[in-house]
């Protein structure tokens, strides 16, 4: 995992972006926060495990079907099964010692 500082990539609302093997970082301090660093391996190692080409295909087709589905982007986003794995794992730092592979298919 490599992670980069960079405020100009990251879409206003955010604070990360994940492209394995990338971690992209909006704020410097970001870079010490265990849970956010937790919650973006989580994204690597599901682009992983998608070969990363179908996991950016799944993950913005289950966006704009999740986005026209509650009419909200915000929720759209928030329920992206890749997000909601991520998110409700992002304070078990063991969990990825432990995940099954295409663990977020639990999610959908």
């Amino acid at each position: 995992m490599y992670l980069i500082h960079t405020k100009y990539l990251i879409p206003k609302g955010y604070r990360g972006l994940t492209l394995y093997p990338f971690v992209l970082i909006k704020y410097k301090q970001d870079k010490t926060n265990a849970i956010f660093i937790n919650h973006e391996k989580i994204h690597l190692r599901q682009q992983l495990e998608m070969l990363i080409v179908p996991f950016f295909i799944w993950y913005i087709l289950e966006f704009v079907w999740r986005w026209m589905k509650f009419r909200n982007f915000h929720l759209g986003y928030r329920n992206i099964s890749f997000e909601k794995e991520a998110y409700y794992n992002e304070t078990d730092f063991d969990y990825l010692k432990k995940r099954k592979f295409f663990q977020f298919t639990e999610y959908i």
